[in-house]
């Protein structure tokens, strides 16, 4: 049995995608170069996302297909394996982008999940 279920790992992909894309909201694409801390938090958050995804059931991923799993996964494991080389500017990209339309589908999945007994 999951020490986390499909509505727990929602949650965690929800709150790690809000504030990842809070951390950059003052921040400039530049400051990811200059600010030894930023990368390494933002990766980390991006990485929970993608870690949180993978662990969901194949039943809750397919209620919403509109949600491309496989990328949100496989940034996860970009960011893992290949930690020595990060893009920064997809990493922003993701952060500025991705997330912020990932979060309201996070949501509306989530608010199904809640609905169901």
């Amino acid at each position: 049995m999951s020490l986390h279920n499909d509505r727990d790992r929602l949650r965690h992909m929800i709150a790690h995608a809000e504030e990842a894309v809070a951390l950059i909201a003052n921040q400039s694409r530049t400051d990811l170069d200059n600010d030894r801390m930023f990368e390494p938090a933002l990766t980390r958050l991006v990485e929970i996302v993608g870690e949180a995804a993978a662990g969901l059931s194949k039943e809750t991923m397919s209620a919403a297909q509109s949600i491309p799993w496989s990328a949100v996964i496989g940034m996860r494991h970009k960011l893992i394996h290949g930690y020595f080389a990060v893009d920064r500017d997809i990493l922003w990209n993701v952060a500025a982008t991705d997330l912020p339309v990932l979060l309201p589908a996070l949501k509306t999945l989530l608010a199904q999940q809640d609905a169901t007994p």
